[in-house]
């Protein structure tokens, strides 16, 4: 079962389950927010129920799980041929969600998951092992590794230095005359 809903100015189609980023909202981490303005709603089989413009009373729950900053758009002016430049970044706030339940007359759908309610910022930590340890993901020491008996190594074979003289070595023809 899913529907589709109106929030920001923006649509969305969502089920039980998802996990959706939408413009920021008020709320606490795990409030319960509900969006009655569904605009669709369907089911298995094909059962459509299409809103005039939205379905009465149809509401879709969701549980709170951060509001952060999204990514960054860079806004660049430039002028040409007089020397003006303007870079000037952006983060836009959002809000991100877990759709929980799903209702509209005879249908209904929740969602038997678990809402964690750890943000992005601390799950992109773990993922490049920079968390703190009391946010770290427990670890599993393994057992000893057995012990193996070293191979006897031969020695290392070393260059001689060769031994340089003053004197011509014995036995050479040029010395003799």
């Amino acid at each position: 079962m899913y529907a589709v809903i109106k929030t920001g100015g923006k649509q969305y189609r969502v089920q039980p389950g998802d996990l959706l980023v939408v413009e920021k909202l008020d709320g606490d981490v795990g409030a319960q927010v509900a969006f009655d303005q569904v605009l669709m709603v369907g089911g298995e089989g094909g059962d459509v129920l299409v809103g005039a413009p939205t379905v009465d009373g149809a509401v879709v729950t969701a549980t709170l799980i951060e509001t952060r900053k999204g990514e960054k758009v860079k806004i660049f002016k430039k002028i040409r041929r007089q020397g003006y430049r303007r870079t000037r970044g952006h983060r836009q706030f959002e809000t991100v969600l877990r759709v929980t339940g799903l209702e509209a007359g005879a249908h209904t759908a929740k969602w038997d998951g678990v809402v964690d309610l750890t943000p992005k910022l601390v799950l992109d930590a773990r993922a490049r092992g920079l968390a703190p340890r009391a946010e770290a993901a427990p670890v599993v020491e393994a057992a000893p590794a057995p012990v193996v008996e070293a191979a006897v190594e031969a020695p290392k074979k070393t260059r001689a230095k060769k031994a340089k003289s003053d004197a011509a070595p014995e036995g050479d023809a040029g010395s003799e005359a």
